[in-house]
């Protein structure tokens, strides 16, 4: 619920009574900002959300988790809860998240219940995941993670403050071959990247990303363009930036090529020590200047992965591309830069305040897009 809430959502909250068990109505209510439903036949529930108010307010309905009990009753039509009554009277999209004992999971009576819903384009499903699970078995029956829910229910469409919004990211380094088994790159993982895609997704907004050779694959929901060298990047780049909204250069670009690249695989004897090289695009200025010149442009956001005078080098990229806004980075730090889970950086604007942001590299993406949505929204 907070992550819905803080990717822009506003969440109401139906409880069946074995919920309750788990989580109490009151701290449902303190993390919605809204009253709960538990009983229609609550005459001061009533009065306060009127018969179905929940079914005709929503856009979305995400059931989480989604016990065997409860999908088979979603199937069977039964309405004899605060949830079933408030789904069976709503025409919009479902989401289940299921969650369940592995035994339970694997059912047929439970698959065919999931089948048969899932044979209904409104429904839609997240998980379950497998491992270890509470009672100690393992397999399948995991909820799902809870970033994965949040993208699943953006993957829903038309929820979210970036709707109707196209961004544009690049993320992940590139490589430049010298010969065909060896190449310059550098340890660029994608993550922080992929992590502002699937936030800006989980906003609403229409992404692509534009990535480079990385292990992690992006979410559903996400159009990727793979590429491999700094040239191919580019021009994936210029094909789609004036279209966009939003363009965020996210990517350890190669700054160097080779030359020359080698047909086949040379030799350590008798090959030169030296290593001719030349520079490759800059996909960021570029793109820059293609859409400067347009009378609708998208706000554009680089990356800065400085060691040395962290701010000072940044600026002066920000200026030098003539940005909106940069995002300066000391990849020297622990816990900051390429291959980390997490990041420390700077937001600094064109005009404005430089504002700071530190976290897991997806709550660095919020915070990036927080700030730039507020360019965005002028545009």
């Amino acid at each position: 619920m907070r992550e819905l809430r803080r990717a822009g959502a506003e969440v109401r909250v139906a409880m069946t009574p074995a919920a309750q068990e788990f989580v109490t109505p009151l701290l449902m209510q303190g993390l919605s900002g809204h009253a709960v439903l538990t009983d229609y036949f609550d005459t001061a529930q009533e009065a306060r959300f009127g018969h179905l108010d929940l079914s005709r307010w929503a856009d979305a309905f995400v059931v989480a988790p989604a016990t065997a009990d409860l999908i088979a009753r979603i199937r069977a039509g039964i309405a004899n809860d605060a949830v079933t009554t408030s789904l069976l009277a709503f025409r919009g999209p479902v989401l289940l998240a299921p969650a369940m004992n592995t035994a339970m999971w694997d059912n047929a009576r439970t698959q065919e219940n999931v089948k048969a819903l899932l044979s209904e384009t409104r429904y839609r499903k997240v998980g379950p995941g497998s491992g270890l699970l509470a009672d100690g078995d393992v397999g399948a029956g995991r909820l799902a993670e809870l970033g994965e829910l949040v993208d699943a229910v953006a993957g829903l469409g038309g929820l979210g403050p970036l709707v109707g919004k196209r961004v544009l990211i690049t993320a992940g380094p590139t490589r430049e071959a010298l010969d065909p088994v060896r190449f310059l790159s550098n340890p660029s993982t994608g993550k922080m990247g992929l992590a502002l895609a699937a936030e800006a997704r989980a906003r609403g907004a229409e992404v692509t990303v534009v990535l480079g050779p990385v292990a992690e694959a992006p979410k559903d929901a996400i159009t990727v363009v793979g590429v491999t060298t700094a040239e191919e990047m580019a021009n994936a780049v210029l094909a789609r930036v004036g279209e966009s909204d939003l363009f965020i250069a996210a990517a350890a670009v190669s700054d160097f090529r080779p030359a020359h690249v080698e047909p086949q695989k040379v030799k350590k004897e008798g090959a030169s020590a030296e290593l001719a090289l030349v520079r490759t695009r800059d996909v960021l200025r570029e793109a820059s200047a293609l859409v400067h010149a347009a009378s609708r442009r998208p706000v554009l956001v680089g990356f800065a992965a400085e060691t040395e005078k962290v701010l000072e080098h940044a600026r002066a990229k920000l200026e030098r591309k003539q940005l909106d806004f940069i995002v300066a980075n000391d990849v020297s730090q622990p816990g900051a830069g390429f291959g980390t889970d997490t990041n420390a950086v700077t937001i600094v604007p064109a005009a404005g305040t430089p504002v700071e942001a530190h976290g897991t590299k997806r709550d660095v993406a919020a915070r990036i897009l927080d700030v730039v949505a507020v360019a965005l929204g002028g545009r």
